[in-house]
């Protein structure tokens, strides 16, 4: 095996990584191999992941159901393209979604990550607006602290910041509307109705603009005005989908069926890439006729993988078993959260499913830029992969991580807390 060492210089070498500014960001580690809700390093320590490696690992990492059924699919068919061919992993994935879904999500368009996701739904929104000859409808409603992945479009309905700076001439046109007051988002689709082709949202919880929560009655009231406007309502599922906020879809919370629904991340357990949108029968409608110009002319090489399809078949055979972990998750949050709300650090605590998060008390002459940094090497010493948003720091662990360790990582948690510096303390 190489050394960390060697692995880190070759690295160095030859490596571009996400988010990271290289110039400053300290070395990666080295992992080289995972099981269950752990990390283990080419250096010999183990981490224990907080975050299920950016909200994906479902169950827990190297699966055995998952990698079995890896196995055989790559052994049997690993790859065809899907335009003009169909494969039976594929069709079984896009029938079982269709089963969880929300009433009324009847069509199934696969594609590689949520970015992806996004950006087909807000195509199909567009397109299909077009189709049904209204032209007009070519502007969005997206919602403040919002985030919807990287690539162009998706990157036009996140909240603008450090991110998205640099590609602003490219962005679409988009509404912005806060999650705590419907009366914007009514006085946008009261002017502009006409004009949007979507409302999207991350249904109950926003994920990288800082795990905010929103009630039931919220996520109905914007279903209800969109509903109302003509536009068509598109869920972002892409963090929130498959048990994480402790029911299969987040839009399930508040009864809501959306037109668009994009899922990721979970899908296959979080083993492989593979995303879908799903779509109501009158969207898909929209895009029919003798005229091939008004198709959904949007694909990628790799779409409905069959490998990758067979993972998700596995993860969703698992589903039972993650809904009543994020339970499990859920109660523990609910009886170790409320105590931690009473530490010096800590302005308030939330949960939601599966998803836990201690907001810190934010003070200019405590808290700075560094504080992420800070907390996540504190909690790499003590043996936790974690990423804080600033002053949240959340977890997210696989629905497999069992009591002990979810109890070992808030004691980790505590200890790093305890090692802060009190309030106005000087730095």
């Amino acid at each position: 095996m190489t050394s960390p060492a060697d692995l880190l210089a070759r690295d160095r070498a030859v490596a571009w990584h996400p988010f990271t500014q290289a110039a400053t960001a300290p070395a990666p580690l080295p992992v080289v191999a995972a099981q269950g809700a752990w990390l283990h390093l080419a250096d010999g320590r183990r981490l224990l992941d907080a975050i299920s490696s950016w909200w994906t690992v479902l169950h827990g990492h190297a699966h055995p159901a998952i990698t079995a059924a890896i196995a055989r699919q790559a052994a049997t068919l690993d790859h065809v393209l899907f335009a003009g061919c169909t494969h039976p992993p594929a069709v079984a994935v896009a029938e079982r979604l269709v089963a969880l879904a929300p009433p009324g999500l009847t069509r199934v368009f696969f594609s590689d990550d949520g970015s992806t996701a996004v950006e087909v739904a807000l195509k199909m929104a567009f397109q299909a607006a077009a189709n049904r000859a209204e032209p007009a409808r070519r502007a969005f409603v997206a919602f403040e602290h919002g985030y919807h992945g990287d690539t162009v479009g998706a990157m036009s309905l996140g909240d603008p910041g450090d991110f998205s700076g640099p590609f602003r001439p490219l962005l679409l046109p988009v509404e912005r509307v806060p999650t705590d007051d419907l009366a914007p988002l009514a006085d946008v689709l009261a002017r502009r109705g006409p004009e949007i082709a979507a409302v999207v949202i991350e249904p109950m919880v926003q994920g990288a603009g800082g795990m905010r929560f929103m009630t039931p009655d919220f996520l109905r009231g914007v279903a209800d005005l969109t509903r109302r406007a003509g536009a068509l309502l598109v869920a972002d599922e892409v963090m929130t989908g498959f048990g994480r906020t402790g029911r299969c879809f987040a839009v399930e919370h508040a009864g809501v069926a959306p037109d668009l629904m994009c899922v990721a991340k979970g899908l296959t357990g979080g083993v492989l890439p593979l995303a879908a949108t799903l779509a109501t029968d009158a969207v898909y409608q929209a895009f029919l006729g003798p005229d091939t110009r008004r198709a959904f002319l949007h694909g990628h090489s790799f779409t409905a993988n069959p490998i990758a399809c067979a993972a998700a078949l596995a993860s969703l055979e698992l589903l039972p078993a993650a809904l009543a972990d994020a339970a499990r998750i859920q109660a523990f949050y609910a009886a170790r959260l409320p105590p931690l709300a009473a530490h010096p650090a800590v302005a308030s605590v939330r949960w939601l499913g599966a998803i836990g998060v201690v907001q810190l008390a934010e003070d200019a002459d405590y808290f700075g830029s560094d504080l992420g940094p800070r907390l996540r090497d504190a909690l790499l010493a003590r043996g936790v992969l974690a990423r804080p948003l600033g002053p949240v720091l959340y977890t997210m662990p696989p629905l497999g991580i069992t009591d002990a360790e979810l109890a070992a990582l808030y004691d980790a948690i505590e200890a790093a807390l305890d090692d802060l510096p009190p309030p106005h303390a000087s730095r």
